[in-house]
């Protein structure tokens, strides 16, 4: 049981040296990688605000999938409704939001605006394009038929012949909505604008239809009612309104061959094709293929937005965003062939490049933490190496005083012996104390020669003392 103590206590006494010796060395490194960790600030906010756009919308459907992924990397994500891309934009812009789904073009209300629109820009950047954003235009055939036997104007007079209904005809050009009730979305979608800019394009001024702007919502239910004639809408294919309208019988998605000759006119504008049957293939939807206008729709930050945070958004958008759709092959999206804005550091990373190891088998904290701190690691090894060299020879001191401090008292009690002042007694009892502390001091066992040295100098010193006792009769005793 002794034997075991007194390991165990020798144990605990060379920890003890050795992390006494390297105290300062580690005191140092703990400094500088807490000083690091507060400059570089590596962990993100907890919480993020997304703007997603109308309620109810495919917008506020993908921001549902976002808060889902974050939440599993202790992310929550808060989800703010805006009128539209535009209003969207706007949150950034102000600072409301951080992240946001911004349709292609939002940024271009007008061109005598631009330059201030990239004023207002000069913060954002991209994280990547997502997905295709059609404009859809829905419409009721026969109504296209009646305004097109009123001479196609919304002004032609009410005593006109109308003669008799022709068969139903297929909105191929946008100038076929003239004298139309049109519903041109709600304000802050930017179709409004975008739209604006079409139909001048077409030679459709303001007083050639009637427009409304009632939400999503509430224009489907006034197109199948009969109050409107046409609705467009540019959103995603999973929007409800589009899923409905698209199924729906005695509505049809107008056609534009023009699409080409408007997508060169308006840069932010691509074209893109609904094949045969991709809505229902069992009930041959759309029964061909049909030529439609788009935009892509990017995620846009802030650049005071936490560096990890958009670096998790573009993994999800990776993961949410890279299968096949309507319009795109798989791994078509997300890109950034089609961003208006600059792309952030880490969206080009995650599209573009190979994510580390690292993020592919740790968690988001830890593969952050990482990431954001290995530099500072790393100069940490380099300066420390050539400090670590001085804790062996700490160490080995601090191990070595212990037996050395006792020396001074030794050499002490001899010089008193050659002085001959002093009686033995007192000098034997002085060795035989110093010989009671030596034995209980602990040593690694490296060092126990050391120990047993100052044992048998104590044991030298008693002799001489002892064989001048014998030899001096006159040694005071």
């Amino acid at each position: 049981m002794r034997r075991t103590r007194l390991a165990l206590q020798g144990w605990l006494l060379s920890v003890r040296d050795m992390l006494t010796s390297a105290g300062p060395v580690l005191l140092l490194a703990a400094g500088l990688l807490v000083g690091a960790y507060v400059w570089l600030d590596p962990q993100p906010p907890r919480s993020v605000t997304l703007a997603t756009g109308p309620a109810g919308s495919a917008y506020a459907e993908f921001g549902q999938r976002y808060a889902q992924a974050l939440k599993q990397d202790g992310i929550r994500v808060e989800l703010l409704h805006t009128d539209g891309p535009a209003a969207s934009l706007q949150a950034l812009r102000d600072g409301d939001a951080d992240v946001a789904f911004v349709r292609g073009g939002s940024s271009q209300a007008g061109d005598a605006d631009a330059a201030n629109n990239n004023d207002a820009d000069a913060g954002i950047m991209s994280l990547g394009a997502l997905f295709y954003e059609p404009l859809w235009v829905f419409y009721r055939p026969g109504a296209v038929n009646v305004a097109s036997a009123k001479g196609g104007s919304a002004k032609a007079p009410a005593q006109a012949p109308v003669k008799a209904p022709a068969p139903d005809v297929r909105l191929t050009s946008l100038t076929q909505l003239q004298g139309l009730r049109i519903n041109l979305d709600q304000p802050g979608s930017g179709v409004p604008e975008l739209m604006q800019r079409l139909l001048q394009a077409n030679g459709l001024g303001p007083d050639t239809f009637t427009a409304s702007n009632l939400p999503p919502d509430a224009a489907t239910e006034a197109l199948l009612a009969g109050q409107i004639d046409a609705l467009v809408l540019m959103t995603a294919p999973e929007s409800p309104a589009v899923q409905r309208l698209l199924r729906q019988s005695g509505v049809a998605l107008a056609d534009l061959p023009q699409a080409d000759a408007l997508a060169r006119r308006f840069p932010f504008l691509q074209t893109v094709t609904l094949p045969r049957g991709m809505v229902d293939l069992a009930r041959d939807l759309p029964p061909d293929d049909i030529g439609l206008l788009t935009t892509t729709t990017a995620l846009l930050t802030h650049e005071d937005t936490h560096p990890a945070l958009r670096q998790l958004f573009a993994q999800t958008a990776q993961k949410l965003h890279g299968g096949a759709g309507w319009f795109n092959g798989v791994r078509d999206f997300p890109n950034t062939r089609t961003s208006e804005l600059p792309v952030s550091p880490e969206g080009d990373r995650a599209i573009n490049g190979t994510p580390p190891f690292w993020q592919r088998h740790l968690p988001f904290w830890a593969s952050n933490l990482l990431e954001r701190m290995w530099l500072v690691i790393g100069g940490l090894i380099v300066l420390l190496l050539p400090l670590s060299r001085v804790v062996p020879p700490l160490y080995t001191y601090r191990v070595r005083q212990r037996v050395f401090r006792w020396y001074a008292r030794l050499r002490a009690v001899e010089a008193r012996l050659d002085e001959g002042e002093t009686n033995a007694s007192e000098l034997l009892d002085e060795l035989d104390e110093l010989d009671r502390v030596a034995s209980q001091i602990t040593v690694p066992l490296a060092h126990a020669d050391e120990l047993y040295a100052l044992r048998n100098n104590i044991e030298g010193a008693r002799r001489r003392l002892l064989a001048r006792r014998d030899q001096a009769p006159a040694f005071v005793s």
